[in-house]
């Protein structure tokens, strides 16, 4: 079977990793023909690092190398890239959000599901074997008939992390970043995969005061299918670069998802119980990496496959960009 011919606008931290992920362990599913980034230090650092990808002159030359191409960009470019891609009659991987305008995003959708066109957005637990082992939990009765509530809590010590400095001339900005955006939006996703649509009740949002800078606090009531779901986020609430927690109580037990990749079952002394495969999210990276890369080269392909949807990926935006628009300011907690 032939490799997907994969090319890549955007040589950010998220670009390099799909790169090497596909590099290191998706030779059997991927071929790298050609990256290019509008920034000449990426560019630079793409030759110094990656001597022998070829990079390209232009975001054209890459489409017109590739089977399928990826969107890193910031998100204010994502929906022209990605409707000059699929105009070529290549299939996209677009990285998430579609874009910080609804009306925008809202347009491409209808595009791409108009025209049948082969499009997916990057949401990392679609390749999760963390997940899959929640579903199976699930499956297999733990959480008893029926779901109670889900609570989604992400913390961070200071936004962007460390190793999103060199973007964070737009990472910490108002108008495309936040981390409401870039790590919220995922376990929006989770959510919505796990529970059905989501429907937001009330939300609430305090920013600094210098009129420019994103998000530092957020809350957030969520409903899906009637399931409450509890959503906070902060910044400056804990010493790590990030932690996070998704919590899926039933009736009869509760099973949880810690920092991005620990699956973990409530045992009946109350305590939680790791799964036995649990690995860090450093060295759960790789595998859904590699996840994402096949199911790629699947729809590349024209073949069924669960990546996130557009449709997905805009059902959680409209979710991310109210809360961001909400009036409420937030309270210490995060509570909405």
């Amino acid at each position: 079977m032939a490799r997907n011919r994969l090319g890549v606008i955007g040589f950010g931290i998220m670009g390099e990793r799909l790169v090497r992920a596909a590099l290191d362990q998706g030779a059997d599913t991927t071929e790298i023909v050609g990256i290019w980034d509008p920034s000449e230090a990426a560019m630079a650092r793409l030759a110094e690092g990656l001597p022998d990808v070829p990079r390209m002159d232009s975001a054209e030359a890459v489409i017109d190398a590739a089977d399928c191409v990826y969107v890193a960009t910031p998100p204010a470019s994502h929906i022209a890239y990605g409707t000059r891609i699929l105009n070529a009659g290549k299939a996209l991987f677009l990285e998430k959000p579609l874009s910080h305008d609804m009306e925008e995003a809202r347009d491409f959708v209808a595009f791409v599901e108009g025209g049948g066109h082969r499009a997916a957005v990057n949401f990392i637990f679609a390749s999760s074997p963390s997940v899959d082992q929640l579903k199976t939990w699930a499956r297999d009765g733990l959480l008893g008939e029926t779901v109670e509530r889900i609570s989604i809590d992400v913390a961070f010590a200071n936004w962007p992390r460390p190793w999103q400095m060199a973007a964070a001339d737009w990472l910490s900005k108002r108008a495309e970043g936040g981390f409401t955006r870039e790590v919220v939006s995922h376990f929006l996703f989770l959510a919505r995969r796990l529970a059905g649509p989501l429907e937001l009740k009330k939300a609430s949002v305090s920013y600094p005061d210098d009129g420019e800078s994103c998000e530092d606090n957020i809350g957030a009531l969520i409903e899906s299918s009637g399931v409450p779901i509890q959503l906070s986020g902060r910044v400056g609430a804990t010493n790590a670069d990030d932690t996070n927690m998704t919590v899926i109580t039933g009736d009869a037990g509760a099973i949880r998802l810690r920092d991005w990749s620990i699956a973990e079952l409530r045992l009946f002394d109350g305590s939680w119980g790791e799964a036995p495969n649990a690995i860090p999210h450093a060295e759960m990276r790789p595998l859904l990496l590699k996840g994402q890369l096949e199911k790629l080269a699947a729809m590349t392909r024209g073949e069924e496959h669960s990546l996130a949807t557009v449709r997905e990926a805009l059902e959680v935006q409209e979710i991310v960009e109210a809360i961001l628009a909400s009036d409420q300011p937030a309270l210490g907690g995060g509570g909405a």
